[in-house]
């Protein structure tokens, strides 16, 4: 049948309906662009936070509607929210006609078969165990120069707030033979950035003897036509010097650390079970900057966790004008069933959680900008994105210190450049997240 998906939450997702798209279309089934064609449409979710939750179903609900007005005939829902709430939502969401847990996915084949026979699949779902290997069929949505590598399943980090772990189970690190095999094959198909995700990529190896981040990162960076690799969620408390050393001396590691932070207060860190201090932070950040110059720092935040009084905001707020960090993002804390701090006393109000998260927004709004007003008049290497989807007139591309889909960009207004490739870019302009340059012929920078 022709096939559709929708895919909501993080890249960790979008490489799990990427791997079921390939292992449908293996099976004989058809993928297809438009909703409107698809007779089967899949909704990968995500229940990270309740507003996750309600997006999720939303979509459902959505997508549903089509049953009425197109050539749908069946629902699959899969990913987190079928995982967290599937005994619930069977009684909901009368809607849905598959539910495929986050340990499931190499059923999805499978579970069409059964619907095109008339059998609907609506059972409890088993603890998650799976996760892909380079032989693993995969279609990438991604654009054909870079893409996402999950190289590991689960977490068991166990921050208190969150539900992860039991919805995606235990860490599961792929072998690193299959991780660089896949590698490879990306980078023979013209990939030229790869982003290594992962719950927390740092804790790579920590469930095995014989496999560990920088080891994976030495056989990466073996890969000759790969020449950007990217970290993605590295969590502040488990940089090694191994670690440090290696990223501060390599070539190809983009110098660049997405570390969720959270937060800043040593209380509220210790409740959140996140295994660092305010003062490992701070060094932790002098490091990086000391060992690896030039290294561009995103974090996350949390802002109205519960006993986060004013005294203990203020200092979450002056960190993140002191630190001035590269790229920034917020969350409001919400209380979420399983997660143990649903059940800490000193609950903040939704309408104070929107206030701090406004102000500290706006302080790094500031500090974007001057960041960026920094980088006018000089030449980096940028790796181009295309057309900009506002304009003809205007290329995106991508410098270093700019991720795919989560930090600004720059577009370029003059020059040559071609998709794909990489390009010198001298900046021109500066705004508070994103970037203006014109393009050179040949990439001298990094």
């Amino acid at each position: 049948m022709k096939v559709g998906f929708i895919s909501l939450g993080c890249p960790k997702n979008q490489v799990d309906l990427e791997v079921m798209a390939g292992i449908i279309r293996q099976a004989g089934h058809e993928v297809v662009s438009d909703e409107q064609d698809a007779e089967a449409i899949i909704v990968n979710t995500c229940a990270f936070i309740k507003s996750a939750s309600e997006e999720s179903i939303e979509a459902i609900l959505e997508t549903a509607a089509l049953k009425e007005r197109g050539n749908l005939k069946h629902l699959v829902v899969a990913g987190c929210l079928a995982q967290r709430y599937n005994e619930g939502l069977l009684e909901e969401l009368p809607e849905v006609d598959a539910y495929l847990g986050t340990g499931e996915f190499e059923r999805v084949a499978e579970a069409l078969d059964s619907l095109a026979g008339g059998v609907k699949t609506r059972h409890t779902l088993p603890a998650p165990e799976y996760i892909y290997s380079h032989n693993t069929p995969r279609i990438r949505f991604t654009p054909r120069h870079w893409s996402y590598l999950k190289i590991a399943e689960g977490c068991d980090n166990r921050c208190t707030y969150c539900v992860i772990p039991s919805l995606r189970g235990a860490l599961r690190s792929r072998p690193m033979s299959s991780i660089v095999e896949e590698a490879r094959v990306l980078a023979s198909q013209g990939v030229k950035e790869i982003c290594l995700i992962a719950q927390d990529v740092t804790a790579y190896g920590s469930d095995s003897k014989t496999k560990s981040l920088p080891r994976l990162l030495k056989e990466m960076e073996k890969i000759r036509p790969l020449p950007w690799i990217r970290l993605l969620y590295t969590h502040p408390a488990h940089f090694t010097d191994e670690l440090i050393e290696f990223l501060a001396g390599s070539d190809k590691i983009l110098k660049y650390l997405d570390i969720p932070i959270q937060h800043a207060d040593d209380g509220i860190l210790r409740k959140m079970g996140r295994n660092i201090t305010y003062a490992r932070v701070m060094k932790l950040i002098e490091r990086l900057r000391k060992e690896i110059p030039g290294v561009a720092l995103r974090t996350s935040l949390m802002v109205g966790f519960p006993g986060e009084t004013d005294e203990k905001f203020n200092k979450l707020l002056e960190f993140v004008k002191d630190v001035e960090f590269d790229h920034l993002g917020v969350f409001g804390y919400s209380d979420e069933d399983r997660a143990a701090s649903a059940r800490l006393p000193g609950k903040v109000s939704e309408r104070l959680i929107i206030k701090r998260r406004d102000r500290v927004m706006k302080a790094q709004a500031g500090i974007s900008l001057k960041k960026n007003r920094e980088r006018v008049g000089t030449t980096y290497k940028a790796l181009v994105d295309g057309p900009s989807p506002e304009t003809d007139l205007l290329y995106c591309a991508r410098i270093y210190f700019q991720a795919p889909e989560i930090d600004g960009v720059v577009y370029i207004n003059d020059g040559n450049p071609i998709s794909g490739e990489f390009a010198d870019v001298l900046i021109t302009e500066a705004h508070t997240y994103d970037l203006v340059g014109t393009a050179e012929s040949s990439p001298r920078k990094k």
